[in-house]
């Protein structure tokens, strides 16, 4: 008894992925610490209320993905065993219910949307505090989930560089100090580029499944060789924000933090596919 709890509950985590939620977190420590450092304030309930926020909307958003692309990670872990793409194809090594996850994702995003109430009704943390919470939790909840599923509509990439990019670093200054520093919609680009990047260097090994179930993402739409320059452009633009990002009011001093991303991204010998990609994500190319 006590063996099969343990089991399900060792599923359970990895059906959440942990690690993939620093992606989300990161971020949004940003805006916090931006908060703190530009104006002086810094509430550590309302930052755990919102990074418990910003985890049940990624929760929602994996477990919906679980469940609903159920199909196109049956064929792609035929095909291919790669940790970054394909799911965690947990329901499909375990006895665990599918059902299980579409339940925990619902209860993950009312939960979260719980929280924004809290946040702005009894925090009072802004006026715009819910319609931030709904930008990221709606597009996330619907981008596996039928009959919006935004992965399937070629717009998936687009909301989730927007949702891990400019919305956690501006929604956790927002809740932070009401207001949204002009910075901020700068300094975010680099972020939401190489998560575009990174999602569409996912949909790679996951080619020929999407296209035996019909998911058409945008990698399904343009195809490998078009997708190919598509990253290669997403990634220039991703080392040029970050290194102009002095123009628009970073410490100058970060530029020297940036050189060795630098380097992977355009001098490193060899960098092309099967050598890590230098940016915030830092995950593996596997886009051959």
């Amino acid at each position: 008894m006590l063996c099969s709890i343990r089991h399900k509950l060792h599923g359970w985590i990895a059906l959440s992925r942990p690690p993939f939620h620093l992606v989300g977190i990161l971020p949004f420590l940003l805006g916090t610490f931006l908060a703190y450092r530009m104006d002086s304030v810094f509430n550590p309930e309302v930052f755990v209320l919102g990074v418990s926020g910003v985890i049940l909307i990624m929760l929602s958003t994996y477990h919906a993905g679980e469940y609903f692309d159920l199909r196109e990670d049956a064929i792609s872990a035929r095909s291919h065993d790669n940790p970054f793409a394909g799911g965690t194809r947990v329901l499909l090594k375990t006895k665990m219910s599918p059902h299980v996850a579409l339940v925990t994702s619902i209860i993950s995003i009312l939960a979260a949307a719980a929280v924004g109430i809290i946040l702005q009704f009894v925090y009072q943390t802004g006026p715009y505090t819910l319609l931030l919470g709904s930008l990221g939790g709606i597009p996330g909840f619907f981008y596996s989930t039928k009959p919006v599923r935004l992965v399937k509509r070629g717009l998936g990439e687009i909301f989730i560089g927007f949702c891990y990019g400019w919305l956690p670093v501006a929604s956790a200054y927002y809740i932070q100090t009401g207001s949204i520093a002009p910075v901020i919609h700068w300094m975010w680009l680099p972020i939401g580029f190489s998560i575009f990047n990174v999602i569409l260097l996912n949909e790679f090994p996951d080619y020929e499944a999407d296209i035996a179930t019909g998911k058409k993402n945008l990698l399904f739409r343009i195809g490998k060789p078009k997708g190919k320059t598509v990253f290669v452009i997403f990634n220039f633009l991703t080392c040029v924000t970050m290194m102009i990002s002095p123009v628009w009011g970073v410490p100058f001093v970060v530029a020297y933090l940036y050189l060795p991303l630098f380097w992977f991204h355009f001098l490193s010998p060899g960098r092309c596919c099967k050598t890590v990609i230098g940016t915030p994500a830092g995950l593996r190319c596997c886009a051959a």
